[in-house]
């Protein structure tokens, strides 16, 4: 029974150590500067290589974007032609229709003045036919029985001039019948040569039409396609865009927390100074370390690079390049913590992406004086210093003055 109660009184410590262990939090890296400092380097690390892949899908989109503005650009020529051409067949088109009104005019005028002959053909038959049977009925008179049964010289003068008549008239008649049947013919012949030519011009305009019709089909096609590709390409890369822009402002959110626990692992006082270094000019160099950007390099995301990249680890401490007036000392954008000195009228140099400013504005520094701790705030891909050097406010190469 004692044995028990020893053991039970040895095993109980043992399981409140245990129930505390898993209860508790752990002495992890990740609660220590230390461990903070990596868990952070390490989501930087990630950060970046979201960031370069998003930037490689940039570099595709705009490189399709070209492609497809080459392509639009020899479309547009091919649009234009068919503008052009489109023109031409509505020009067509509109003299096809005037030519078709007037010739349905000539074709309405043609067959009234048709009923009007075959009309006047009905009636000139009548006459003649009336004029036939009396002849027949009456048997035609000749010369000889006129002047045989004329009774003297006045009778024989009016059944001369009566005879004269009668020849007169049956002539009259017989040509009205024979022009109205001849011009009947001739203009039955022109309707007909007529309706075919108004056949031929409808099939024609209609024909037009339909050339139209797919002139502009295919503009529009063109057009939609166009409009779709640049669309879907644009939406694309802006999308690509937001989201870089996002994970740089997160980068940068990162680094200004990892500079700011390497402020603290270093107690504040940053790396050892090092050497003053100087040059041929009358600046020395603010930071020793090679150059990792030079001046006015081609970047994706500017023409020229304002200034030159000095690769130094996060909280090297940065000289001054000569004496002067603080003009800027705070966060400026994409340089981050940033610092210009104003050491002539028209000369001055700024030192940006610090991770620690230790000047203020209008403070008088000397030459070498440490005016700050290197870093990566702002948009930056790592730590370094950007070191610029500004002749009346504008950038110039600092490698004149080093």
């Amino acid at each position: 029974m004692r044995l028990r109660h020893v053991m039970a009184g040895a095993v109980l410590p043992l399981v409140l150590c245990a129930s505390l262990w898993l209860v508790l939090p752990l002495g992890s890296q990740a609660t220590t500067p230390q461990g903070r400092a990596a868990s952070l380097q390490q989501k930087i690390q990630t950060t970046r290589g979201k960031i370069g892949r998003r930037k490689g899908t940039e570099h595709v989109l705009t490189s399709d974007i070209q492609r497809w503005s080459s392509k639009i650009n020899r479309l547009q020529g091919s649009i234009s032609t068919l503008q052009s051409r489109e023109g031409r067949i509505q020009d067509d088109l509109d003299a096809r229709r005037a030519e078709l009104v007037q010739t349905q005019k000539d074709l309405r005028s043609e067959r009234a003045r048709l009923a009007r002959l075959r009309a006047r053909l009905a009636e000139g038959r009548k006459i003649l036919s009336r004029r036939l049977a009396e002849l027949y009925e009456a048997d035609k008179p000749d010369l000889i029985t006129v002047v045989l049964n004329s009774n003297g010289f006045a009778d024989l003068l009016e059944r001369g001039e009566f005879l004269g008549r009668i020849q007169d008239q049956d002539n009259t008649v017989i040509k009205l019948v024979r022009s109205a049947k001849a011009d009947a013919t001739s203009t039955a012949a022109r309707l007909d040569k007529l309706e075919a030519r108004q056949q031929q011009l409808t099939a024609i305009v209609l024909q037009r039409r339909d050339q139209v019709a797919a002139v502009k089909n295919q503009l529009i096609g063109t057009r939609v396609g166009y409009a779709q590709t640049r669309a879907g390409k644009a939406n694309a890369l802006s999308k690509v865009r937001t989201e870089r822009k996002s994970l740089e402002t997160h980068l940068d959110e990162l680094q200004k927390e990892s500079d700011k626990v390497q402020a603290q692992l270093q107690g504040g006082v940053g790396l050892p100074a090092g050497p003053i270094h100087g040059g041929s000019g009358r600046f020395i160099w603010p930071v020793n370390g090679p150059i990792t950007a030079p001046f006015c390099e081609r970047r994706a995301w500017e023409a020229c690079h304002p200034g030159m990249d000095i690769g130094v680890p996060t909280g090297t401490p940065i000289r001054a390049a000569d004496g002067g007036r603080v003009a800027i000392a705070g966060w400026e954008g994409g340089y981050g913590n940033y610092t210009c000195i104003q050491h002539t009228a028209s000369l001055s140099t700024c030192y940006g992406h610090q991770s620690v400013l230790k000047v203020h504005v209008g403070e008088q520094v000397t030459q070498g004086q440490i005016i700050g701790l290197s870093g990566s705030t702002g948009h930056s891909t790592g730590p370094h210093l950007h070191f610029e050097v500004r002749v009346n406010g504008a950038v110039t190469n600092p490698m004149n003055y080093l």
